[in-house]
């Protein structure tokens, strides 16, 4: 059995959403001083890379990270191939095979320089999720930055998608990942407060 690393690196200096706060890591307590061993500190957005939303990042009576079924982000997943997409609507899934299918993951490579934040992304269509969530999908994940346009304010997608009872893995790295069927891991922190997680996604090959 195969495990794929589907998480994009924290490093310093990586592209963060346009006025996020920015990924810094450093050693704040080395051994020099404590006598013993290196403690590091982290200051980052909770949407820093590879990242799950909760709905209250997008709705103020959403439910927080912590209240979140963990079922939902390790289980059998498809990943499907929609490179060459501006967007993802039904007229792109209305023909796939999505029998069985709680978790879907859509490959576009269009976040095609990691050390750039893209300026414009395929998004998910509004219309999209009720079609999704009468096929049984319960979670969608893509590999750019949000499931909406960069410059939305309305959040049309993250809304309809939340009121179809669908959750969202943002910001996954799936360049070498071929279409087909998976088991992902992608576990959030308890994060009792969260709007959302980081979190270590990897598919294991089924």
């Amino acid at each position: 059995m195969r495990i794929y690393d589907v998480s994009r690196k924290l490093v310093n200096g990586m592209p963060v959403w346009p006025g996020d706060t920015p990924f810094q890591y450093e050693v704040s307590w080395p051994m020099e001083e404590s006598g013993s061993v290196n403690v590091g500190r982290l200051e980052l957005s909770i949407h820093t890379g590879t990242h799950v939303d909760a709905p209250f990042h997008f709705d103020n009576h959403g439910k927080r990270i912590i209240e979140l079924d963990l079922s939902l982000y390790i289980g059998p997943a498809r990943v499907v191939d929609m490179v060459g997409k501006s967007s993802i609507g039904l007229s792109d899934v209305k023909d796939l095979d999505l029998a069985g299918v709680t978790r879907v993951l859509f490959k576009t490579l269009a976040w095609n320089n990691p050390d750039v934040f893209p300026e414009k992304i395929p998004h998910i269509e509004a219309e999209l999720a009720p079609f999704l969530a009468e096929k049984g999908i319960r979670l969608i994940g893509l590999d750019v930055p949000s499931v909406d346009p960069i410059d939305s304010k309305e959040l049309l997608a993250h809304h309809s998608l939340n009121q179809n009872g669908i959750h969202i893995l943002e910001s996954l790295l799936l360049d070498e990942i071929e279409p087909g069927d998976y088991e992902l891991i992608a576990l959030p922190l308890p994060l009792v407060e969260g709007d959302g997680s980081p979190v270590r996604a990897v598919l294991r090959s089924i």
